[in-house]
């Protein structure tokens, strides 16, 4: 299974189905660039997926999932997940990693992976324990600390930070302030131990060989693990920056990568037919592309839609997408290059320094973000709020944009579970006012 999995990640979208090869493109536009990204994200041009083992599929098209117990609205994980299962309710994602055992938790920057990789990022594990915690006071717990930890996880099962007694650290860690709880992060971090499941969006641990399916309870060679990282640092990328391609493969295989190592890997593996270099129309750097997405970049190139991407249900285009504040496609400044759209995720920031709002979410129509709102939801009166609502300049108010508008308000508080729609923050009074009079369709109580 694991293997069959590997050649689809390797060769997805049926390119040996059809024994082709795909046409290798030189160089593409911005807009192929942004569909693209949108595309193999699977937020484009619609939802693709449905139910438990959606989630699951989204998961592995994704490549990854950031995780964050913030929930102003929604946690930023369900908020991504709803932009790609048509059906998603903030369980199944639990389900599927957890009840299931499809993915698993890990890193310094929380993910979510699919359970198949655990093979591959068992070398990440191994130089974690190699290299200790440096950032904590000691970089190897104690034996006798990690000996009682284990024993209490194999004597009682799955337990939490709480529910293991532990002698105060003589400095804070955010990572805890029990030596014990500091090492149960450690023993996570090497593979010893692997997250259960969650309380809300606690950590319940418990050992490796009672979590991880015993299919997957092996490593793979060093060279297997670094050249497959390699490559999944484009494919989660969508198109790679070459100039940064090492940084983000150390950051996978957890060493760092000297400049002419990183020449020499992308040489090798563009001489091995896996990636080619292209050039995107208004940027100065080259990017990598994996070979077997060529055959989709020829047919956005060309003004079509890969029949792999499908929606089931709404196109963007008749319904907005609200992209999740941590989402690969425009955090951390990608939706100023992608999309000239400036987006900062201002809920650490302190509120008189805010430009939007606390929670605010970019808004995808079509294959552009042209608004953002800042939502809301009281969960005693089920009421999804709309604190704040601006169009860019440039977006378009006819009257197709406010059906799609009213529509992906109705899929987002369907998603939460609100049963009102406060939609006070809204501006321009008009739009307010044509909205409220969509949802009122509905069935949805508006002011």
């Amino acid at each position: 299974m694991t293997e069959a999995w590997h050649l689809g990640f390797l060769f997805r979208h049926s390119l040996l189905t059809f024994n082709l090869k795909p046409l290798l493109m030189d160089s593409i536009s911005k807009q192929t660039y942004r569909r693209f990204l949108l595309g193999s994200q699977g937020l484009w041009p619609g939802r693709r997926y449905r139910s438990l083992t959606g989630t699951e599929s989204a998961l592995r098209q994704m490549q990854a999932l950031q995780l964050d117990p913030l929930v102003m609205v929604a946690r930023s994980q369900d908020i991504a997940m709803y932009g790609r299962v048509l059906d998603y309710k903030p369980d199944l994602l639990y389900k599927m990693a957890y009840d299931k055992r499809k993915a698993f938790d890990y890193g310094g920057w929380l993910m979510m992976y699919p359970m198949q990789e655990f093979p591959y990022w068992q070398l990440h594990m191994q130089r974690r324990k190699e290299k200790g915690l440096r950032w904590e006071h000691f970089a190897h717990p104690p034996k006798k600390v990690m000996d009682f930890v284990l024993g209490e996880l194999r004597e009682k099962g799955p337990l939490g930070n709480r529910d293991i007694e532990g002698d105060a650290i003589k400095e804070w860690s955010y990572r805890g302030r029990k030596e014990t709880s500091v090492t149960l992060f450690y023993l996570w971090l090497v593979g010893e131990v692997m997250i259960s499941s969650r309380k809300g969006f606690d950590r319940i641990y418990d050992l490796r060989e009672r979590v991880l399916p015993s299919e997957y309870d092996y490593k793979v060679s060093v060279d297997e693990a670094e050249d497959y990282f390699g490559k999944k640092h484009i494919a989660f990328s969508g198109i790679a920056r070459e100039p940064s391609w090492k940084t983000g493969l150390g950051d996978f295989i957890h060493r760092k990568i000297s400049i002419k190592e990183g020449r020499d890997r992308i040489e090798r593996l563009i001489e091995k037919g896996e990636v080619s270099r292209v050039r995107v129309e208004g940027f100065k750097e080259n990017f990598l592309i994996l070979n077997s997405d060529q055959a989709h970049l020829s047919k956005l190139e060309a003004g079509r839609v890969p029949k792999e991407w499908k929606p089931k249900g709404s196109t963007t285009l008749e319904e907005v997408t609200f992209l999740a504040p941590l989402e690969i496609v425009s955090a951390r400044g990608r939706a100023k290059k992608v999309f000239d759209f400036d987006y900062v995720w201002e809920v650490y920031k302190p509120a008189h320094q805010r430009k939007w709002g606390y929670y605010t979410l970019p808004i995808l129509y079509g294959d552009d973000l042209v608004a953002r709102l800042d939502p809301k939801h009281d969960r005693t009166t089920n009421t999804l709020h709309i604190l704040g609502f601006w169009l860019e300049d440039d977006a378009p108010k006819d009257g197709d944009f406010v059906n799609a508008l009213a529509n992906g308000l109705k899929r987002f508080a369907d998603m939460i579970g609100a049963v009102r729609i406060d939609l006070g923050g809204v501006k321009p009074a008009k739009l307010r006012t044509e909205l409220k009079t969509k949802l009122k369709k509905f069935g949805f109580q508006s002011k």
